[in-house]
């Protein structure tokens, strides 16, 4: 393939990183709204955890400024490793771009905080420097203004960084619903994080096919359903 943007991405081709998801940045966020944009990056964690996609952590000053990853993020990688840093690019960092080469996969999904620095410098630097291609989730990654994120969005864009948003990236990798290994968990994570659409995940759960509404609830294996 001449053009390997024109892969969709699967839970073998890509590897995922989440830059500076640390409360200090959120509180600079004003692009959108701070807990859509947590409730968000936490969906992105659970969906790379449930095709098993190699995921990279950096932190920045957290002692000094910024503060400790979100506990909802750690808790879906528990035994990730931290990469703290000083810079605000984390192409900088050597364990960064070490860490990113063992995984072995140039598509590289990207979710971080803010998008006009941490992320721009980032894409930028990983493409011109290690040859990656950079998927950037748009609303999993916030700035200091709309304008911050937008402008920023823009410049990677025009540099070739593909723009996506958490949920396209989920479904891509599902892509087929009769993958039933990972059927289950994801419509957990769309009733849990996908506002109307999770609402009408529940719907046909209870009222087409009379599954117990505690049971939806209680996230037991239920038998798959349409999703679109």
């Amino acid at each position: 393939m001449t053009n390997p943007k024109l892969e969709v991405l699967t839970p073998t081709n890509c590897q995922m990183i989440f830059i500076d998801q640390q409360p200090q940045m959120a509180f600079g966020v004003q692009s959108m709204d701070r807990q859509v944009l947590k409730n968000n990056t936490v969906a992105l964690a659970k969906a790379a955890k449930v095709f098993g996609i190699p995921t990279i952590i950096t932190t920045v000053e957290t002692e000094s400024f910024s503060g400790h990853t979100y506990p909802e993020l750690l808790n879906v990688f528990p035994d990730s490793d931290i990469l703290e840093r000083s810079s605000m690019n984390s192409w900088d960092d050597q364990k960064v771009r070490d860490a990113l080469a063992a995984n072995g996969k140039k598509k590289v999904v990207v979710s971080g905080l803010w998008t006009e620095v941490c992320n721009n410098s980032f894409a930028l630097c990983a493409m011109a420097e290690g040859g990656y291609e950079i998927y950037m989730v748009a609303d999993a990654s916030g700035g200091t203004s709309k304008e911050a994120h937008d402008y920023a969005m823009q410049r990677m864009i025009q540099a070739g960084v593909v723009p996506v948003t958490w949920q396209q990236v989920m479904l891509e990798w599902q892509r087929d619903w009769a993958r039933k290994e990972s059927y289950n968990a994801v419509m957990d994570i769309v009733r849990e994080h996908s506002g109307a659409y999770g609402m009408g995940v529940d719907y046909a759960y209870t009222m087409v096919h009379k599954a117990p509404a505690r049971d939806v609830g209680n996230h037991k294996t239920l038998a798959p359903v349409p999703a679109k």
